[in-house]
Protein backbone atom coordinates (compact mmCIF):
# COMPACT_ATOMS: atom_id res chain seq x y z
CA UNK A 1 0.00 0.00 0.00
CA UNK A 2 1.49 3.32 -1.08
CA UNK A 3 2.24 5.17 2.17
CA UNK A 4 4.59 8.46 2.66
CA UNK A 5 7.33 6.45 4.97
CA UNK A 6 7.97 3.77 2.48
CA UNK A 7 8.30 6.39 -0.51
CA UNK A 8 10.51 8.40 1.76
CA UNK A 9 12.92 5.54 2.71
CA UNK A 10 13.07 4.22 -0.86
CA UNK A 11 13.69 8.13 -2.12
CA UNK A 12 16.97 8.40 0.88
CA UNK A 13 18.18 4.91 -0.07
CA UNK A 14 18.68 6.41 -4.09
CA UNK A 15 20.06 9.50 -3.17
CA UNK A 16 24.02 9.68 -3.17
CA UNK A 17 25.74 8.76 0.25
CA UNK A 18 28.60 10.15 1.26
CA UNK A 19 31.58 9.30 -0.55
CA UNK A 20 30.10 8.03 -3.01
CA UNK A 21 31.53 8.81 -6.83
CA UNK A 22 28.48 10.86 -8.26
CA UNK A 23 30.00 11.07 -11.82
CA UNK A 24 27.17 9.11 -12.79
CA UNK A 25 24.42 10.87 -11.34
CA UNK A 26 20.54 10.31 -12.53
CA UNK A 27 19.24 13.96 -12.29
CA UNK A 28 16.39 15.05 -11.71
CA UNK A 29 14.39 18.91 -11.68
CA UNK A 30 11.61 17.89 -9.10
CA UNK A 31 8.94 20.66 -8.20
CA UNK A 32 10.64 22.61 -5.71
CA UNK A 33 14.12 20.75 -5.75
CA UNK A 34 16.80 19.66 -7.95
CA UNK A 35 17.97 15.85 -6.88
CA UNK A 36 21.09 13.49 -7.96
CA UNK A 37 20.00 9.61 -8.00
CA UNK A 38 22.61 7.36 -7.36
CA UNK A 39 21.14 5.35 -10.82
CA UNK A 40 22.54 1.73 -9.29
CA UNK A 41 19.65 1.91 -6.59
CA UNK A 42 17.22 3.39 -9.01
CA UNK A 43 17.51 -0.44 -10.86
CA UNK A 44 17.11 -1.95 -7.46
CA UNK A 45 14.24 0.31 -6.61
CA UNK A 46 12.20 0.51 -9.95
CA UNK A 47 9.82 -2.05 -9.44
CA UNK A 48 8.67 -0.84 -6.16
CA UNK A 49 8.54 2.42 -7.50
CA UNK A 50 6.39 1.12 -10.36
CA UNK A 51 4.36 -0.62 -7.75
CA UNK A 52 3.78 2.72 -5.96
CA UNK A 53 2.86 5.02 -8.62
CA UNK A 54 0.96 2.16 -9.64
CA UNK A 55 -1.65 3.16 -6.71
CA UNK A 56 -2.24 6.77 -8.05
CA UNK A 57 -5.60 7.32 -9.74
CA UNK A 58 -6.03 5.78 -13.26
CA UNK A 59 -6.05 10.21 -14.36
CA UNK A 60 -2.39 9.68 -13.99
CA UNK A 61 -1.93 6.73 -16.37
CA UNK A 62 -1.18 7.18 -20.06
CA UNK A 63 -3.58 4.67 -21.63
CA UNK A 64 -6.28 5.61 -19.40
CA UNK A 65 -6.19 8.92 -18.29
CA UNK A 66 -3.51 10.75 -20.13
CA UNK A 67 -2.02 12.44 -17.12
CA UNK A 68 -3.33 15.12 -14.14
CA UNK A 69 -2.53 17.63 -11.97
CA UNK A 70 0.16 17.38 -9.49
CA UNK A 71 -2.27 18.66 -6.94
CA UNK A 72 -4.52 15.28 -6.83
CA UNK A 73 -1.73 13.24 -6.02
CA UNK A 74 -1.91 13.19 -3.02
CA UNK A 75 -4.52 10.66 -3.04
CA UNK A 76 -4.65 6.89 -3.88
CA UNK A 77 -6.77 5.43 -6.35
CA UNK A 78 -8.94 3.85 -3.62
CA UNK A 79 -9.36 7.81 -2.42
CA UNK A 80 -6.49 7.56 0.72
CA UNK A 81 -4.96 10.02 1.49
CA UNK A 82 -1.06 8.92 1.22
CA UNK A 83 1.36 11.72 1.50
CA UNK A 84 1.56 15.37 1.21
CA UNK A 85 3.24 17.46 -1.44
CA UNK A 86 6.66 16.64 -0.16
CA UNK A 87 5.91 12.79 -0.75
CA UNK A 88 4.48 13.29 -4.26
CA UNK A 89 7.84 15.43 -4.91
CA UNK A 90 9.85 12.58 -3.93
CA UNK A 91 7.27 9.69 -5.32
CA UNK A 92 7.45 11.80 -8.76
CA UNK A 93 11.23 12.45 -8.63
CA UNK A 94 11.73 8.79 -8.51
CA UNK A 95 9.47 7.98 -11.41
CA UNK A 96 11.00 10.83 -13.47
CA UNK A 97 14.69 9.25 -12.86
CA UNK A 98 13.45 5.68 -13.63
CA UNK A 99 11.33 7.03 -17.26
CA UNK A 100 8.08 5.41 -15.30
CA UNK A 101 6.25 9.44 -15.69
CA UNK A 102 7.50 13.18 -16.96
CA UNK A 103 5.63 16.28 -17.19
CA UNK A 104 3.02 17.01 -19.59
CA UNK A 105 4.65 20.40 -20.10
CA UNK A 106 7.84 22.64 -19.76
CA UNK A 107 8.64 24.02 -16.21
CA UNK A 108 7.83 27.74 -18.47
CA UNK A 109 3.97 26.64 -18.57
CA UNK A 110 3.24 26.05 -14.92
CA UNK A 111 2.15 28.87 -14.12
CA UNK A 112 -1.07 28.98 -16.51
CA UNK A 113 -1.71 25.27 -14.51
CA UNK A 114 -4.04 25.53 -11.53
CA UNK A 115 -1.97 26.34 -8.54
CA UNK A 116 1.40 26.74 -10.78
CA UNK A 117 1.79 23.00 -10.80
CA UNK A 118 2.32 20.66 -12.95
CA UNK A 119 0.82 17.93 -15.11
CA UNK A 120 2.42 14.31 -14.86
CA UNK A 121 1.88 11.17 -16.77
CA UNK A 122 2.63 7.30 -15.23
CA UNK A 123 3.57 5.64 -18.17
Amino acid sequence: MLNSQDVENIFKDCLFKEGEDQSNAKIVNGIMNKFGFNPERLIIHKQEIAKMLDELPDQFKKNSGGGWTFLNACMTKDNIQWGEHRNIEQLLSLGIATEQAAYLMPREMWNVLPGGMPYFVIY
